[in-house]
């Protein structure tokens, strides 16, 4: 029998969500709600599911739902998520965020805190780790191809010309750059941050982030929303004792280069991945088939505590960069 799944808000990314639920064949869209009417009104045309216009209406109507994706927005990206999946996990039903799981440290951790009270899965749209390439890379790290790991290096940065809070780069673009980093080099330890203002700009749109971890890497970011273009959005090197890997674009191209010997061993498109914005389904669906299978809440990919981490890792290279110190997690 189908999961029956909702989806609260239906902009640019929830319709996302809506249409790969609607053509999952393990799932049913049931519900779409938005606090913008006519938006919400679209999509249930659109999709064939009801609408709500509010979390709590979408519970008093006593629909049955299975699960639901959290694609509201807010400050930062992530200032209108608390109220609505504190709502769905304390009716108890599973929740898919979208990143940042909160730009709020105290709001993330109620929420990692209630779904694990509950035991109900909680996961975060941290779509970076989910793609075949970067499945690929994390099986050599596994397996020990790498070796002893030693540094880990990340790039992301697109053009965004949008001015919110101080902070906004940090906090929206970065949960993906700090996942990837803990997916392939664990939790860390320490952090140092240096941040700018690109040229016109009023927010800290540039920065270059020390790190530490627990294990024994070291590595950095280089983030900026005044880079970017046509190509180059990211890209993760990730450097052992007998080799590296350089991932690029998350999905796109993937080479393992030998320390002590010159062939090397590429990939491009694996797994038929050519784009971004194919990374949703594939990080959806690993989503629905976890939910399917009855994966307990601390067995959930890219869950809420993984996405609390990441933003653990931003917030203190926040406080870096205003205290000129180093700062321990």
């Amino acid at each position: 029998m189908a999961l029956k799944v909702g989806v609260v808000g239906v902009g640019n990314i929830g319709t996302i969500h809506a249409e790969i639920y609607k053509n999952h064949p393990k799932t049913e869209l049931v519900a779409v709600c938005d606090i913008i009417k006519e938006r919400a009104d679209a999509a249930a045309a659109r999709f064939g599911a009801k609408a709500f216009y509010s979390g709590k209406e979408m519970l008093a109507s006593g629909i049955h739902l299975d699960a639901c994706s959290m694609a509201t927005k807010g400050e930062e990206n992530g200032g209108d998520h608390f109220e609505p999946t504190m709502e769905l996990l304390e009716a108890g039903i599973p929740v898919l965020g979208e990143k940042p799981i909160s730009n709020d440290i105290k709001e993330g951790e109620k929420m990692v805190e209630l779904a694990a009270r509950k035991n109900i899965p909680y996961a975060i749209n941290l779509n970076h780790r989910f793609t075949p390439a970067a499945i690929r890379a994390k099986e050599w790290v596994t397996e020990g191809r790498l070796g002893k790991l030693h540094m880990i290096n990340m790039r992301m940065w697109i053009n965004n010309p949008v001015e919110t809070s101080p902070w906004f780069h940090m906090r929206a673009l970065h949960p993906h750059s700090f996942d990837v980093i803990r997916y392939f080099a664990g939790d860390v330890k320490r952090v140092a941050a240096f941040l700018m203002k690109g040229e016109g700009r009023t927010i800290y749109s540039n920065a270059q982030v020390l790190l530490e971890f627990k294990n024994g890497m070291i590595g950095h970011l280089v983030g900026s929303y005044d880079a970017g273009g046509s190509y180059g959005l990211e890209q993760c090197e990730v450097v052992g004792s007998k080799g590296r890997f350089v991932l690029v674009d998350a999905c796109e191209h993937l080479t393992f280069y030998p320390r002590n010997s010159i062939s090397t061993e590429s990939y491009s498109y694996l797994g038929g991945m050519r784009s971004f914005s194919e990374t949703f389904n594939s990080r959806i669906s690993d989503w629905i088939e976890q939910l399917d299978s009855g994966a307990k809440y601390d067995e959930i990919n890219g869950s809420g505590e993984d996405a609390l981490k990441a933003q653990y890792i931003i917030e203190a290279a926040i406080e870096s960069f205003k205290t000129g110190r180093i700062v321990e997690l």
